[in-house]
């Protein structure tokens, strides 16, 4: 049975997955990730809701509230940014605080959990899925901070326990973390997933990663998406978008290639000429050295040499002078020859 094209799952949030009748997707995508089910019971405003060429440059893609208020933040990142984890945090901050209003109780506050697609190498690491998640833990016994909060006990529960003890109890306390309250974030890492199978969530990889879902998956939310987001059943509109959306994605890609070539020649000039004026410099420096050098080796050895040649042109002079000698007996006892003795 041969696939049918299937929509990018990066487009999809943006224009598909807010439509109620297509929460199931993104629900699937939540439980196998974030192991947890859940029901999602509205899109909430976000900054994606354009549709032009910026939209690249949007903090968070779809945010998502469930039956609990808990609030799901899924991004998608396809261009690389230097300061993309405060980008993570500024989007998660603004969903908790937006949660509440000036003078509102903070149990209000729901937890927020942020998933963010990267499409790009990001870090360094051995696995395509990361999850980062708070806890207090002793800086010198690096032992877990257990902590509890009273919890106030529903009408019923207050009945039944006055009936089991007799006693009027209407709190209780219940054990938490802090991972239970503050944000949880997670990394999916696309380019870092090698097609190896095994799971629910390596299915979910291998659509987000090459747009491509089994006819017979049984992972959440997949069936689901292989039904819904075919390309050949959306409006003449929708593909056109959706067209566009490819063009605009290809072109940045290959103008971060030109960029990167760019950078590269760039850097391999500036680098021949760098490297070609420290060379000379370098070469210039050693080469006075060893100049230096054997000039001095050379000029010592002529020094001696002349020298001694002086030392017995003197010598050979004054024994010429006394008359006491012939020439031969000078020559023998000097080294000079009888020419240069009969010349002094």
């Amino acid at each position: 049975m041969e696939t049918e094209f299937l929509v990018r799952f990066d487009y999809a949030i943006k224009h598909i997955l807010r439509d109620k009748a297509n929460f199931g997707i993104l629900e699937g995508f939540i439980e196998v990730f974030l192991k947890k089910k859940c029901k999602i019971m509205e899109i909430l405003e976000s900054e994606s809701n354009q549709d032009n060429a910026d939209d690249k440059f949007n903090r968070v893609d779809i945010k998502a509230k469930d039956e609990q208020g808990e609030i799901f933040i899924v991004e998608v990142q396809t261009t690389r940014y230097t300061y993309y984890l405060e980008r993570i945090l500024y989007g998660v901050s603004k969903a908790v605080t937006e949660q509440i209003g000036v003078g509102k109780d903070y149990d209000k506050i729901k937890q927020v959990f942020s998933i963010s697609i990267v499409y790009y190498d990001l870090g360094v690491g051995d696995d395509y899925f990361y999850e980062c998640k708070s806890d207090f833990v002793g800086v010198h016994t690096h032992t877990l901070l257990h902590l509890s909060r009273r919890e106030e006990l529903t009408v019923e529960q207050i009945k039944q326990i006055k009936k089991e003890t007799g006693k009027d109890q209407q709190y209780f306390y219940k054990k938490i973390t802090s991972g239970d309250v503050f944000p949880r974030y997670y990394l999916i890492r696309i380019n870092a997933f090698r097609k190896i199978i095994a799971d629910a969530m390596d299915e979910w990889m291998d659509f987000l990663k090459n747009n491509s879902i089994k006819p017979d998956t049984t992972a959440p939310g997949l069936a689901e998406a292989r039904e819904k987001l075919v390309y050949a059943r959306m409006s003449k509109e929708d593909q056109l978008r959706y067209d566009r959306r490819l063009e605009s994605l290809s072109n940045e890609k290959e103008a971060m290639r030109e960029s990167e070539i760019q950078g590269i020649e760039k850097g391999e000039k500036i680098g021949l000429e760098k490297g070609e004026k420290i060379g000379l410099e370098k070469g210039e420096k050693i080469g006075l050295e060893k100049g230096e050098k054997i000039g001095l080796e050379k000029g010592e050895k002529i020094g001696i040499k002349k020298g001694v040649k002086q030392k017995a042109i003197d010598m050979a002079r004054k024994l010429k002078a006394k008359g006491l000698m012939s020439v031969e007996e000078i020559a023998d006892i000097s080294g000079l020859t009888e020419s240069e003795i009969s010349n002094l």
